[in-house]
């Protein structure tokens, strides 16, 4: 589970900051029960170990507002009618200015 703290600081961070977490979230974070290390999608709310089956809480579900929630919020407006056509032109659009 994402460490509570980022959490708080990131609410109180400059834009800056949030931006630069955003730009360094990981892909596929690293999840570790039952001694084994697995991989999730960095939006799933629960995983599941590969060994013991168990469902593990991956997200807070609490009142704090998580990195993943602008993520979500971004996904939100995508759903929108034309705005994945304007979001994808933007992404192509980044992957030549690189």
């Amino acid at each position: 589970m994402p460490d509570e703290s980022l959490h708080l600081k990131l609410l109180k961070a400059p834009l800056s900051v949030v931006i630069e977490a955003i730009e360094h979230f990981p892909v596929n974070p690293e999840v570790t029960h039952c001694g084994t290390s697995f991989r999730v999608s960095p939006f799933a709310h629960y995983g599941t170990c590969p060994l013991c089956g168990v469902q593990i809480k991956l997200r807070s579900f609490s009142a704090v507002a998580e990195l993943e929630d602008i993520f979500e919020a971004v996904f939100k407006w995508m759903n929108r009618p034309g705005a994945n056509d304007f979001a994808q032109q933007r992404i192509q659009e980044m992957a030549m200015e690189d």
